[in-house]
C-alpha cells in the first residue's frame, strides 16, 4: 500500500533514534508501574449541563483501569475523576506516547492524569506502536472502544501527545478516516513540517495548539510551520498574533470554532513543555484564546 504522507511515514526512523538514544524515553519505556498518580474528584455540581448516559449503560469503573487492548492489540489504559459519575458525559483527552514509550511511562512523563481528572476528563492513554498511516487508523478506534465502557461525550473527544505521540494525534486531525475524532488537539514537538501538510485539503476548522520548541535539534523549525499552516486553514490571519497564557500567540481572525495557538519553549526535542493547565483550559474554553 502506497503511503501518502511523508511527515507520519518519515518519523517513525527519525525518531527510533530519539527513543533510542534518549535517556528517559528508555527508562520509562522498561519500567512498568501499577500505582497510578493521583486521581482528583471532579465538581459535577458546577459543571454546565452534560449528555447523559442511562444509568447502567456503561460497565467502566471509577478509577484507574489497565489492561485494555484494542483489536489490533494496541494496549491502553484509563483514568476518571475519583468520583466517577458514569451517567455524566465526560470530555475524553485521549494521550498519544512517544516513541518506545509505554502507557505507563507516558503519563509519568506528561503529568496530566491528576490535573485533567480535577478538571472533569476522562483520561486514556495508548502504547506506543510504529507510526504509518493504517497504525494512527487504529490508534483513532481507541476513542470509541472507551465510550463504549465509560460515558464519554463523543463530541468533545482531544488528543495530545509528545514526539511520535504529537504526530498521531496531529495526522487524527488530517487523515480522512479520522479527522472528525478529535475536536481539538495539541500536539507536541510533531514530526511535520509545512510542506508535509501541503498535500491535504484543510479540515474543518478545529481548534489546534502546536507546541514546539525553539531549540528542537530533530525537527527545527517545523511547529512555526505548521501552526501557520493550520491558521490558514482556520481562516486566521497569519501576519497577526497576541500573546495569551503560558507564552503561546493566538493568530487573529480566526473562525469561530479554529482558535489556533503557537506555543514554542526553550527545551530540547524530549522535553515536554510545561503548558497542561494552559491546554486543558484551550481544550474546555478555546473561545477564551481568540
Amino acid at each position: 500500500m502506497g503511503l501518502k504522507c511523508r511527515a507520519v511515514c518519515r518519523a517513525p526512523l527519525s525518531l527510533l533514534v530519539v527513543g533510542c538514544t534518549s535517556l528517559l524515553f528508555l527508562v520509562t519505556a522498561c519500567t512498568e508501574n501499577g500505582t497510578p498518580p493521583q486521581l482528583e474528584a471532579y465538581a459535577y455540581s458546577s459543571a454546565p449541563s452534560a449528555i447523559r448516559c442511562e444509568a447502567g449503560s456503561r460497565p467502566g469503573l471509577a478509577g484507574a483501569t489497565d489492561g485494555k487492548v484494542s483489536a489490533d492489540g494496541i494496549r491502553y489504559m484509563v483514568r476518571t475523576p475519583a468520583n466517577y459519575d458514569a451517567t455524566f458525559a465526560h470530555p475524553l483527552l485521549m494521550v498519544y506516547a512517544p516513541a518506545g514509550q509505554s502507557r505507563w511511562g507516558t503519563e509519568r512523563f506528561m503529568g496530566l492524569t491528576t490535573m485533567a481528572t480535577a478538571a472533569g476528563f476522562v483520561v486514556s492513554y495508548a502504547d506506543h506502536k510504529q507510526l504509518n498511516i493504517p497504525t494512527v487508523e487504529q490508534l483513532g478506534t481507541i476513542p470509541g472502544l472507551v465510550a463504549k465502557e465509560w460515558c464519554i461525550d463523543e463530541k468533545r473527544v482531544f488528543a495530545t501527545g509528545h514526539s511520535d505521540g504529537g504526530t498521531a494525534s496531529l495526522a487524527l486531525a488530517v487523515l480522512e478516516k479520522t479527522r472528525k475524532i478529535p475536536a481539538a488537539v495539541a500536539p507536541s514537538a510533531a514530526g511535520w513540517t509545512g510542506k508535509d501538510l501541503e498535500s491535504f485539503q484543510c479540515p474543518d476548522p478545529i481548534p489546534i495548539m502546536i507546541m514546539h520548541s525553539k531549540n528542537d535539534s530533530l525537527f527545527p523549525g517545523w511547529g512555526a510551520q505548521t501552526a501557520t499552516w493550520w491558521g490558514a486553514c482556520n481562516h486566521c490571519d497569519v501576519t497577526k498574533t497576541k500573546n495569551v497564557e503560558g507564552g503561546c500567540l493566538a493568530y487573529q481572525g480566526c473562525a469561530t470554532n479554529g482558535p489556533t495557538l503557537y506555543c514554542e519553549g526553550t527545551g530540547s526535542h524530549r522535553d515536554w513543555p510545561n503548558l497542561n493547565q494552559v491546554m486543558l483550559e484551550f481544550f474546555t474554553h478555546p473561545e477564551k484564546f481568540q
